[in-house]
């Protein structure tokens, strides 16, 4: 992270703004989860692409080839503390349109869909 991501605010989504997101199929968001392959087997959402921050060195210079830095970036891990991280790492790299899953899966699995496993 560069110290121009510090001090910017940093949009947040809930996990029922996220659910109704989903719902619509919107082709114009993008879909980041940070959390390890071994959380995933455990709970994860369709759609979203992985990218675990303990693999940070094999994917960060790809960044721009695998995302779009002025689309729609929704992000995703565990709580929010590892999507928070990428989501102010995104936007020193001059990503545009950020916003952190408040609560990550955690939250989803509680308050939108019962059946997503907790760990």
């Amino acid at each position: 992270m560069t110290d121009k991501s510090f001090g910017q605010p940093m949009m947040q989504i809930s996990v029922e703004e996220l659910a109704e997101r989903l719902a619509t199929s919107d082709a114009n968001i993008q879909l980041v989860d940070v959390r390890e392959p071994q959380e995933l087997a455990i709970a994860s959402l369709p759609g979203f692409v992985n990218l675990p921050l303990s693999e940070y060195a094999d994917w960060n210079e790809k960044i721009f080839t695998m995302l779009n830095p002025e689309a729609e970036t929704l992000v995703l891990c565990h709580h929010g503390v590892r999507s928070a991280q990428m989501c102010q790492w995104l936007i020193a790299q001059g990503f545009t349109n950020v916003k952190n899953i408040t609560g990550g899966i955690a939250a989803y699995s509680q308050l939108v869909d019962p059946a997503i496993p907790q760990y």
